[in-house]
């Protein structure tokens, strides 16, 4: 799918994902538009620099004290168009993860919780995302050492929690009142009943995709259950069992790193803190697993049931000089016995990259940490609006690298749209990618040879400079054509 006009005029996407939003008056419905329109076309902006008309700021700030517009209310449209897209044939993938968002200051901002080192006196709240994503298997003759692209849907689920301080006079260390309390690792287990079970068709296939935080058993277990796939990193050397006789079969970590190697392929890897971004040769291997199911308060042992999965080791055997060797622990649902599965299961959790693109764009982008709202169901609101925002922002360049090669026309842009960006650039734009640098340009992208295409912050800003560009332009032909009338009045 390439990218839709509708998807780059502000207003024609703000109706798609904020028109089915469940509040008791058409008049509030236009009003979560009217923000989402803003936002869409002045990422970054705080919300009174969002609108020219005071009414209109304080309109917004009315709406957000609502008790009814809460994320699952404004959302609600959004969200029934994702599931509705994942119900077609393809593979989807489900990206997760749990984000914390704080706020400093001195004053309390009434209904957050604790968030980071409780000396840093943060508040704040816990973000669980799950970002639904178009999956386009990849070559099987090894292709290119970049991440694949993929087509961004929305969100499939997003819970707000707000971490609870110990009760005063209970210890730190009573561990058995802490489990009997709703703990945050619940919430991977609550999004796979929110999100409901997969379609019962060959053609169509969910797989969650997340990082070492989902490697809980009853996660896995509840994928089981809905018929979703999984591809989650491992962060426990769990003990593993014999399927036909129940016993012992060493564990996970040390059996997986004695199976044979299947092949070799090469990634991109992006900028991490104290590291810039390189290119890693991996190798990989694969070994059927059955995971012995955990002891648990009030079970007896063994009493849940193994699950059986397949666990991938990707790693890097030689890395450059002081850098930590890459090793991932990945543990899927499929059978993986040959290379290029086993590198399609590698690939399907590189994408979880674009997950935390989507905090960054929330946090950064858009400002969400940056918001000056006195209370947290408030800060709830404008921040569900937001994060579909932020996913509008990455998906154009996801699009973008989708269809490098497709004909200008088929970016989304309409032909005042490309005509005055061929003038701004000053050459003709034939191709996706030509669009793509062009408006990257504008953003502040070099083009220069090996810069590859621009990122989405620097593509938005570009989409903000052309906005600005063709409403000049619009204003133009208005006053050319007031003036002839007049002309024409006259004599």
């Amino acid at each position: 799918m390439v990218l839709k006009l509708d998807e780059t005029n502000p207003h024609r996407w703000a109706e798609r994902h904020f028109s089915g939003a469940a509040l008791s008056d058409v008049r509030r419905v236009d009003r979560v538009e009217t923000i989402a329109e803003a936002m869409a076309a002045r990422p970054g902006k705080s919300l009174p620099q969002l609108f020219a008309r005071p009414y209109d700021i304080k309109a917004a700030y009315h709406l957000f004290k609502l008790a009814e517009a809460a994320p699952e209310n404004l959302q609600v449209g959004h969200r029934q168009w994702v599931l509705e897209s994942l119900e077609q044939p393809g593979t989807y993938l489900l990206l997760e993860d749990t984000s914390e968002l704080s706020w400093a200051g001195h004053e309390p901002i009434e209904g957050l919780g604790p968030v980071g080192a409780s000396k840093d006196g943060q508040q704040g709240f816990l973000l669980h995302s799950v970002l639904a994503v178009g999956w386009h298997r990849p070559s099987l003759r090894g292709g290119s050492s970049q991440r694949l692209p993929v087509e961004v849907l929305g969100l499939a689920d997003q819970q707000y929690q707000v971490r609870q301080p110990r009760p005063a006079g209970e210890r730190s260390e009573d561990h058995w009142r802490r489990k009997s309390r709703r703990r945050e690792s619940q919430l991977w287990q609550q999004a796979s009943l929110r999100i409901g079970r997969a379609p019962e068709r060959p053609s169509v296939r969910w797989v969650r995709v997340a990082d070492r935080g989902a490697d809980i058993y009853e996660f896995l277990r509840s994928c089981r259950q809905a018929g979703h796939g999984f591809v989650v990193r491992a962060a426990q050397n769990r003990a593993l069992v014999d399927p036909p006789t129940g016993k012992p079969a060493g564990h996970l970590f040390d059996s997986l790193r004695q199976a044979a190697v299947l092949g070799h392929f090469d990634l991109e890897l992006r900028a991490r803190p104290g590291q810039p971004a390189r290119r890693a040769h991996l190798s990989v291997s694969a070994l059927a697993v059955c995971l012995r199911s955990p002891h648990r308060p009030g079970k007896a042992a063994g009493r849940l049931p193994p699950i059986p999965s397949t666990a991938v080791r990707v790693w890097e055997a030689q890395a450059p000089p002081g850098v930590k060797p890459l090793e991932w622990i990945l543990l899927c649902d499929e059978p993986v016995s040959t290379f290029q599965p086993a590198r399609a299961v590698a690939l399907q959790y590189s994408a979880r990259w674009i997950l935390e693109e989507f905090h960054k764009g929330l946090k950064t982008g858009l400002g969400a940490e940056r918001l000056q709202l006195a209370r947290a169901h408030q800060l709830f609101a404008a921040i569900a609006i937001m994060s579909v925002v932020a996913l509008r922002l990455i998906g154009l360049r996801e699009h973008l690298r989708l269809h490098p090669e497709a004909p200008a026309t088929a970016s989304g842009l309409d032909w005042l749209e490309l005509d005055v960006l061929g003038l701004a650039s000053r050459r003709r734009l034939l191709t996706v990618r030509e669009v793509a640098l062009a408006i990257g340009r504008l953003g502040g992208h070099l083009n220069r040879k090996g810069d590859g295409l621009p990122g989405w912050i620097t593509l938005w800003r570009g989409m903000r400079q052309l906005n600005t560009l063709v409403e000049g332009a619009r204003l133009a032909s208005r006053l050319k054509t007031s003036r002839s009338s007049q002309f024409k009045k006259f004599g």
